[in-house]
């Protein structure tokens, strides 16, 4: 039997959280003016007031019922909520100002900056650490505790400041059959999660005081809660991803004590909703549906998550993540509602009397494009196969209403069922279109698959080395990781040329002039391996998307990845070609300015796959393979023109990591290969570089030593080099270049910082395989900073060369 109650709605639509930057990236802008000083304090919170505003219109016109509320951050969600509860590292405290200080955690402040703000009292200092977030590519600042850290309660408060705003908001809306109180959701991150994704500043295990820094945390949660039902509002909405993941004993216990607090605390007219996302629950399945919350919801983009009848069936409301939050494929509507109506029969408790089922995200819409109705130049057939963030959100609208149709048994209308054939005809056209299959991409991919020697170099490590010493290179050798600074006028060329503006001839020239400022300004500063500073180059995985066929850019497509800074990933549609050389004659005219040697800048495949939008219809490691086929192919050219050494970049190598840990070993068997596909095809002499960003590598030491690089660059200057002690416990045979300048900042390092990182990385890593280089790319930073930066890092490696500063 399937319930349904007289007079109301037994399903709602409703989404986990939604795109930060607004139209047209209207909060990079903001942000940008206002760390440049062209606009006030009032200015750029009057805008972050209209893009959340714009936001909810969308999501209201769009037809959502429930709307998230506080899931806008001016730099990042998880650095607010520690400002929220009055957590701040002792060496932000002197400045003054909230906004200063805010912003000083998440970029440092510079010495230039601090001058400039005499009046906040501020000094140049350090920023907080940058982790990935999970498995996505989006940049979280990490909580810094103290053993004895004692959370507190901001009276300025911004998730109350906001949900108040949007309450007054909805209250002139009447869309939905809710009141405003039941429409506006608060969301933030759960106690529990919050606490694992911080770190302790004396280098203790964070779970080593877990419970002593939840007691101090959830009386605030507590405040909280009063605070939301003092404002009427009905559902407090808290994230705990971890509980996604394999937690131990100690963890599981946690979230049972945590949520019996805060339940006994609520108000009984506060629902607390419990949301976990980018995975299946299965081992946590028996705490979740334990714990005393009353509404939960699951990703249902892992199947798993469809046979847990036993919570399907407990007291719970539902939220169901039909729609994927991270990826533009349409979804498959008549699919959904075929599987919700099984569903509901199998388990007809999800929408018994009184109770909601609610349609959503499977994750927040902050890792989808905004809107795909500002995609005009899109070829049109592969367009009809998209959703970003706004058409997620019609989606689900539509799913909705169609779905409480099916359970009053009342018929859709004209205009729901003319757009659900849409769909469908979409779908299939999709599985359907030639332009997706290649059959002499498969029928290589099959060649290569089976046969070891496409997976090996030639010697161990060791004997590479050897052979690599008449490559010249010192001691503590210097480089960078490859970019250099973008400048507008760079942006504004590029920007040109592709609209047709400018043509190929004075396009390549002009670019060939940035590349030879470049080779100088390295050669002037005393640098031992160049790069060419790709200034051809718009992203490092969009350009060469741009330049393989399978693969489509969007213009508008931005996603946030920290801060103000937005990448646009490129769309894998079908099977990948590609018909020319791409990098080689930039690198080869780059040598040609220098007797130093010019590193081959290559992205890896698997960042590649990470930092696109990827098909869905095969593998993740077949598209992987066919991706290293290409770069194999690009290494060659590399090597045909005299390169020597070729720095192969894979920073998402362990974002890709599964959050299960039982579903590791499988991705990192076709990771491992992938690399080694693209990279294992050359001679000895040729030197191998990769480059990975903030990650924790200690559960795939293994892996990262399989992977047979002759030089890994890694982040390490945020930590302190903290993640060297792992490299030396493990006994990493090949050589590092931990990164000594954080790239992130627009701080300037002084020379006592970089000596006190290079004496720290000395009590792990060996002279004789150190190398010396910044954390990351400089595409986003200013050429006066990176000037001083890299000349303290040259100058400070020239003097480790000499015994006595060497132990």
């Amino acid at each position: 039997m399937v319930y349904s109650v007289k007079g109301m709605k037994n399903v709602y639509s409703s989404t986990l959280g939604f795109s930060r930057m607004g139209q047209d990236r209207k909060l990079k802008k903001l942000l940008e003016s206002y760390w440049k000083g062209t606009i006030s304090q009032q200015e750029l919170a009057m805008g972050g007031i209209a893009v959340r505003s714009s936001n909810w219109d969308l999501m209201d016109d769009a037809g959502l019922d429930i709307i998230p509320v506080g899931d806008f951050a001016f730099y990042d969600h998880i650095l607010e909520t520690s400002v929220g509860f009055k957590l701040i590292p002792p060496r932000f405290r002197h400045i003054e100002d909230f906004v200063e200080s805010y912003f000083a955690m998440a970029r440092g402040v510079s010495d230039d900056d601090a001058q400039a703000q005499t009046h906040t009292r501020a000094h140049a200092v350090a920023p907080m650490e940058m982790s990935k977030w999970f498995d996505t590519n989006y940049h979280y600042i990490v909580p810094e505790f103290e053993p004895d850290t004692v959370f507190g309660y901001d009276e300025a408060n911004k998730l109350i400041h906001e949900s108040s705003t949007a309450l007054e908001f909805f209250k002139k809306k009447s869309h939905s059959t809710l009141t405003h109180f039941e429409r506006v959701r608060p969301v933030l991150i759960g106690p529990v999660s919050y606490i694992l994704l911080g770190k302790m500043s004396n280098g203790d295990s964070v779970e080593t005081h877990l419970e002593s820094l939840l007691e101090s945390l959830v009386p605030q949660y507590c405040v909280l809660l009063d605070k939301l039902a003092d404002l009427g509002i009905t559902t407090f909405q808290l994230d705990e991803p971890f509980l996604a993941t394999t937690i131990n004993e100690q963890v599981h216990r946690c979230y049972h004590d945590v949520y019996t607090k805060l339940n006994a605390h609520k108000s009984p007219q506060l629902s607390l909703m419990l949301a976990s996302y980018f995975d299946e629950i299965a081992s946590n399945v028996t705490l979740i549906r334990d714990l005393p919350v009353d509404i939960v919801h699951l990703d249902m983009g892992f199947s798993k998550n469809w046979e847990l009848g036993t919570l399907f069936d407990s007291d719970k409301a539902i939220s169901l993540g039909l729609v994927n939050g991270r990826n533009i494929w349409k979804h498959d509507l008549t699919r959904s509602i075929e599987t919700i109506e099984e569903h509901i029969k199998k388990h007809p408790s999800i929408i018994a009397t009184g109770k909601k089922l609610i349609l959503s995200s499977s994750c927040s819409l902050l890792h989808c494009p905004r809107d795909l109705d500002d995609e005009p130049a899109l070829k049109p057939e592969i367009k009809d196969w998209l959703a970003f963030a706004k058409q997620k959100i019609e989606e689900l609208s539509l799913l909705t209403r169609v779905c409480n149709q099916r359970i009053a048994h009342t018929d859709s209308s004209a205009e729901d069922k003319k757009a659900l054939a849409e769909n469908a005809e979409s779908i299939i056209a999709r599985k359907q279109s030639p332009l997706i299959h290649k059959p002499d991409v498969q029928a290589r991919l099959s060649t290569t698959g089976s046969d070891p020697k496409y997976y090996t170099r030639k010697s161990e490590f060791a004997v590479r080395k050897a052979t690599q010493s008449d490559l010249g290179l010192p001691l503590f050798p210097t480089t960078t990781i490859g970019s250099f600074p973008q400048t507008p006028e760079i942006r504004k060329t590029r920007r040109l040329y592709k609209k047709g503006d400018v043509s190929t001839d004075a396009y390549q020239e002009e670019m060939r002039g940035h590349i030879a400022s470049t080779i100088a300004f390295q050669e002037r500063l005393g640098l031992d391996v160049l790069v060419h500073g790709e200034p051809e180059r718009n992203d490092m995985v969009e350009y060469f998307g741009e330049n393989f066929d399978g693969f489509i850019s969007t213009q508008n497509g931005w996603v946030q990845s920290y801060g103000s800074r937005c990448v646009k990933p490129p769309i894998i549609y079908g099977d990948l070609q590609c018909q020319q050389e791409i990098t080689s004659n930039w690198i080869a005219y780059a040598q040609s300015l220098t007797k130093k040697h010019v590193k081959g800048m290559l992205t890896g495949p698997v960042t590649i796959l990470q930092w696109s939008f990827v098909r869905d219809d095969i593998p993740r490691s077949q598209v992987a393979n066919q991706i290293a086929l290409l770069i194999r192919d690009e290494i060659d050219a590399l090597v045909h023109k005299g390169t020597r050494i070729i720095q192969v970049d894979e920073p998402a190598f362990r974002e890709g990591l599964p959050l299960r840990t039982e579903k590791h070993r499988e991705y990192l068997d076709w990771a491992i290969a992938a690399f080694k596909l693209a990279t294992c095809g050359v001679e000895d002499s040729i030197q191998i570089h990769t480059h990975m960003c903030y990650s924790e590598f200690n559960e795939i030491f293994d892996s990262i030593a399989a992977m047979d690089a002759d030089v890994i660059s890694i982040e390490a200057s945020r930590s302190k080099m903290e993640l060297l002690a792992a490299f030396s416990q493990f006994n990493y045979p090949n050589d590092i270049g931990p990164g000594v300048y954080d790239i992130h900042s627009p701080r300037v390092p002084s020379k006592e910082e970089i000596r006190d990182l290079l004496t720290r990385a000395l009590k792990h890593i060996s002279r004789e395989h150190l190398w010396v280089n910044p954390d990351c790319g400089l595409k986003t930073r200013q050429w006066k900073e990176v000037e001083a930066s890299l000349k303290n890092m040259v100058e400070v490696a020239i003097e480790f060369r000499s015994q006595e500063h060497v132990q």
